[in-house]
């Protein structure tokens, strides 16, 4: 197993707050420039096992959310998916 793919698995189980906890920390570290090269490389590989974490997180979050749709009065008619009409 590679390391980018063990850090994948390392990150699965991660609570949407606390990968984006993780990846504003690998953020700030790399931006302040003070990590060895070596070690830039790994957190950085971190930092992308954690963001495609959250983007699947979100993914399937907005596929659970709906929309209250509204009759011609304002007044609740049903709920449909987010993006269907």
């Amino acid at each position: 197993m590679t390391d980018t793919t063990s850090a994948a698995a390392d990150v699965s189980s991660y609570s949407f707050e606390k990968a984006v906890a993780e990846l504003e920390s690998i953020v700030a570290r790399l931006e302040r420039g003070d990590v060895a090269l070596d070690d830039s490389i790994k957190i950085y590989e971190r930092g992308e096992a954690l963001k495609k974490h959250c983007e699947n997180l979100l993914t399937a979050a907005e596929k659970r959310i709906e929309k209250i749709r509204l009759d011609r009065n304002g007044a609740p008619q049903g709920v449909g998916p987010l993006d269907g009409e």
